[in-house]
């Protein structure tokens, strides 16, 4: 009997939740990140659905609650920054949900509690893969070379391995929406909502608080052409000049923009494929299956695919690998599927270009959140629920 040992491609929540679990179900882990070191920050993410049930399991609930954003609900607001309406956040999947966290901090709070025995390997990505009957090689940059049962590919929607693996399988579809994270300096007419104003022209301004001394900002407007392709000088005059004139705190966030160093420009693209496996080679979180923050959830998705894929595989011996990477599927693939069919009107009614469709969506809003429809809207944030239980996981990584 000898321990089976995974390969993990990517240490943030998809890949760290992976290794985490799968080490638990009783396998060797490795994970390889192609950053030189751990990717701090990053903006909001969040735990809603069977994600809670993931969370606890793993004993972190309290510690993603303690390193809440601060962040009490969330308000449309006009250009002048008043109150339009404000979005029901009652429950734990509000539109602010109860377990807010910073990408960082919760990828963070799970590296922290990797069991000592995985190790996480920084700056040294994969160069190449073969996947062969008895095992998949892995070849890193450096040369060196790692020969495991599983390949776990969670580097993100841009993915490299995933695109030189799954060739001709990656169906990427452009929503025609930018959006750039950043953070900026908190002032005081900053407070404890998320504050998010549309305009016309197809273009939003939001401000979230942090924990951190800080304020997390967002521009996000309609474009075809995609900035992630810039160098940031480029990018960043073309998003000022896409939000001249726009108002609001729009000039405030631009400036910052100028100074921060963490902004990211992200031109949003959904990942849909036939299957997120192959031979010994896997898929998860957004490499798999990017849903955009248009689609919401993809911490929670990403969160629940480690413990799935390993409760999946346990207690199977290397010959039952296909039977299950087919069960993590079928049990991760009606969560994603349901995450991404966006209906048509969604873009046109969040991104109005004119003055009539403006109005039109600002009296939608109205009528969305009055008390007989709120109740009706307030399952548009009910993202990654499920009537089905988790798989267990059976604790013994042996293959025979």
């Amino acid at each position: 009997m000898t321990t089976r040992h995974a390969v993990v491609s990517g240490a943030s929540i998809a890949g760290l939740s992976a290794a985490f679990w799968l080490r638990r179900a009783g396998w060797e882990v490795t994970v390889l990140e192609r950053a030189t070191a751990f990717r701090d920050g990053g903006q909001n993410v969040d735990i809603r659905g069977v994600g809670h049930e993931v969370l606890a399991k793993m004993g972190l609930t309290e510690a993603v609650r303690a390193q809440n954003t601060t962040e009490t609900g969330t308000v449309f607001v006009d250009g002048s920054g008043e109150v339009l309406v404000e979005l029901p956040s009652d429950g734990p999947d509000g539109a602010t949900a109860e377990l807010e966290i910073l990408r960082g901090d919760l990828a963070r709070t799970i590296l922290r509690q990797l069991p000592e025995e995985v190790g996480v390997d920084y700056g040294d990505p994969i160069a190449a893969v073969r996947d062969e009957a008895d095992a998949v090689t892995v070849t890193t940059n450096s040369g060196r070379v790692l020969r495991a049962d599983l390949l776990v590919i969670a580097e993100g929607v841009r993915s490299t391995t995933r695109d030189l693996l799954f060739e001709g399988q990656v169906d990427r579809r452009a929503l025609g929406i930018t959006m750039v994270f950043g953070t900026i300096p908190r002032t005081a007419d900053d407070d404890s909502r998320w504050r998010w104003y549309t305009t016309t022209g197809g273009r939003q301004v939001h401000l979230r608080p942090d924990n951190h001394g800080t304020t997390r900002a967002i521009l996000a407007c309609t474009e075809a052409e995609d900035p992630t392709r810039l160098d940031r000088t480029e990018a960043l005059a073309r998003i000022r000049d896409r939000f001249s004139g726009v108002g609001w705190e729009a000039p405030r966030i631009l400036d910052g923009f100028e100074g921060s160093d963490d902004v990211y420009f992200d031109h949003l693209t959904q990942i849909r494929m036939p299957a997120w496996y192959r031979g010994r080679v896997c898929l998860a979180g957004d490499a798999a299956w990017c849903v955009t923050p248009m689609g919401g959830g993809g911490a929670s998705l990403a969160l629940v695919s480690g413990y799935v894929l390993a409760a999946s595989l346990s207690g199977t011996g290397s010959s039952s690998l296909p039977t299950g990477l087919a069960a993590y599927e079928a049990w991760m693939r009606p969560l994603v599927d349901d995450v991404q069919q966006l209906p048509r009107w969604i873009k046109p009614f969040a991104f109005p270009r004119t003055r009539l469709g403006l109005a039109l969506r600002r009296a939608a809003d109205k009528a969305l959140m009055s008390p007989v429809l709120a109740p009706l809207t307030a399952k548009f944030t009910r993202i990654a629920h499920t009537d089905s239980a988790l798989p267990p996981i059976a604790a013994t990584g042996s293959a025979r």
